[in-house]
């Protein structure tokens, strides 16, 4: 472990009431609940389409959960897939798990079956909570691969009862829908008899800090499943370093939390849902971004801390505009996963008076590394400055070892407390990306005088669109399974809409018609949607090293000029 500390210039530039470094944490995950629970039992933790939970109520649900969990052999260490949208549910099954000293596994539940099944394959969780809308893809899984329990969650049930009768309309394609819906959940363990079993006893052994608490996938430049294996220590220190950056706004003072950001990804994960529930803050489940559901709610319960991606806040604010909806209320929005362009700045701060800053992160960093200050020295067009406690270094992508004269551009090195320690099962992997202890984020940057990073490019070749990644390798293989494909490159190129679009260049028989839009319509059979490519090119050729491996920057320089003069 290397004992080099590197200056760190970017203290100069914290905004008022932000600490220079934090203290070590310690506890775990499941006493974030807890503390809320006894310090405001009565005050709302949830809200879904207007029904409310307390935390006390919603402390009673872990228990319950947990001991239900446990009647089904669930131990600790044991990795439990989840696989829901942003719900109630969601949030009780998290802390259920994690109670017991299990392993929370997330998991998008719009994943086509081969990108679950992968995933699972993985980690090999025998105990799955699972969005009932998509219990036959687990239930289809190979016998290898067969979950001992299953449990089911209607989401409906956590909604208000007019909401959910209007839900039950007695349309002929709902009840044809339900029918099937039922037979299938007829195998499976129904959530509500998890959370009607007697609560787990207060003398059941809690996890320590420095287990293992979630694995979180990423995308790789292969597209082969990785899980970031987080610990409770490091999902704490973020919360906390969440927490110190905004001094503002103070715990259990009515803080509102909008989870418009999947809590299935890293970045909805800690900043809806731990750092919400370490500030006993009010959290209101949105299971979709919906423009119209989110003004709906800004009537009432105006939004605190609203962490969201540069798409949603651009719809947002047209939105509000067009309707006539007041966004006053939100102090502080954080933009993430993609460039935050200024001219959205601008006037999403004039229609809000608070901030909207940008930040950056990794899923193996908990995730966030930094952020701009939440202050008046903010500089556009930088990802900010690292964390409380984080620290940084640029070096030569060659020779890590070595750091780059300052001002320079190089590979950012990161270390602290929410830095991960591996992936889960694959040492060789983990080995490949840690130097002498540092964390290697792949991403060229530099860092000026003040300590403002700026990200310059990517060595990871990944796609960012609508805030998801998108692994160039796996669209190729999956566009190479169509029979007139003859080989294809995956590239992004930059949208106003959604931060890059997925475009592909794909060689074909000579011999056959093509046929573009079939061609992307079994990529959708294979790929979620937001992977499949939006523009399909046919060339000649793709361009090639020596060693045969394609030259994506050259295919995308090439692109980039044929969409150039359409």
């Amino acid at each position: 472990m290397s004992t080099y500390e590197p200056p760190r210039p970017w203290i100069a530039s914290y905004a008022d009431g932000v600490p220079d470094d934090l203290a070590p944490v310690s506890g775990s995950l499941i006493d974030i609940v807890a503390a809320s629970a006894r310090d405001y039992p009565d005050a709302p933790a949830l809200q879904f389409f207007g029904r409310e939970t307390t935390y006390a109520e919603l402390q009673e649900a872990i228990d319950r959960a947990a001991s239900g969990l446990r009647d089904l052999g669930v131990r600790a260490g044991d990795p439990v897939a989840i696989v829901l949208p942003n719900c109630p549910q969601h949030i009780v099954a998290f802390y259920a798990v994690l109670r017991l000293g299990a392993v929370v596994v997330e998991h998008n539940p719009l994943y086509t079956p081969r990108e679950l099944r992968k995933q699972f394959e993985d980690h090999g969780a025998k105990h799955a909570i699972v969005w009932n809308k998509v219990v036959s893809t687990v239930q289809d899984f190979p016998a290898d691969l067969a979950v001992a329990n299953l449990v089911s969650v209607d989401v409906t049930r956590a909604m208000p009862f007019l909401t959910r009768a209007a839900l039950r309309l007695p349309i002929a394609k709902a009840r044809e829908s339900r029918a099937v819906l039922t037979e299938r959940v007829r195998g499976t363990v129904p959530w509500e008899r998890l959370v009607g079993s007697e609560p787990l006893p207060g003398s059941h052994p809690r996890p320590s800090t420095d287990d293992l608490a979630i694995i979180q996938y990423t995308s790789g430049t292969t597209g082969t499943p990785k899980g970031a294996a987080l610990t409770h220590r490091n999902l704490l220190a973020n919360a906390a370093q969440a927490q110190a950056w905004v001094p503002s706004i103070q715990r259990g003072k009515g803080c509102v939390v909008y989870a418009v950001l999947p809590m299935f990804h890293a970045y909805g994960l800690t900043l809806c849902l731990t750092f919400a529930m370490s500030m006993g803050a009010r959290l209101v489940l949105f299971p979709k971004f919906d423009p119209g559901l989110v003004l709906d709610v800004m009537k009432k319960h105006p939004a605190t801390f609203l962490p969201l991606v540069p798409p949603i806040a651009d719809r947002l604010l047209s939105a509000a505009t067009d309707q006539g909806v007041s966004l006053k209320g939100i102090e502080v929005a954080i933009s993430g996963a993609m460039a935050l362009p200024h001219d959205l700045v601008v006037p999403f701060e004039a229609a809000t008076g608070g901030f909207l800053v940008e930040g950056y992160g990794l899923s193996e960093c908990s995730p966030v590394l930094m952020a701009n200050p939440v202050a008046d020295n903010r500089v556009p067009g930088t990802v900010g400055l690292p964390l409380p406690g984080t620290e940084c270094r640029v070096v030569d992508p060659e020779n890590p070892t070595v750091d780059v004269p300052a001002g320079s551009a190089g590979e950012l090195l990161v270390r602290g407390p929410q830095v991960f320690s591996g992936y889960y099962g694959k040492p060789e992997e983990t080995e490949a990306v840690f130097v002498d202890g540092w964390f290697r984020t792949g991403d060229i940057v530099t860092i000026d005088d003040a300590g403002f990073v700026r990200i310059a490019d990517r060595i990871k070749e990944l796609i960012i669109t609508g805030g998801f990644n998108v692994a160039p390798t796996e669209v190729e293989n999956a566009l190479r399974q169509h029979p007139q494909v003859i080989d294809a490159a995956v590239i992004g190129l930059p949208s106003e809409h959604s931060g890059e679009e997925v475009v592909a260049a794909i060689v074909v028989d000579p011999a056959s018609d093509v046929d573009v839009e079939a061609i992307r319509a079994f990529a959708r059979g294979i790929l979620t949607p937001y992977k499949v490519p939006r523009r399909i090119f046919v060339v000649d050729e793709l361009p090639k090293s020596l060693i045969g491996k394609v030259l994506r920057r050259q295919v995308k320089e090439k692109l980039q000029a044929l969409t150039r003069g359409s």
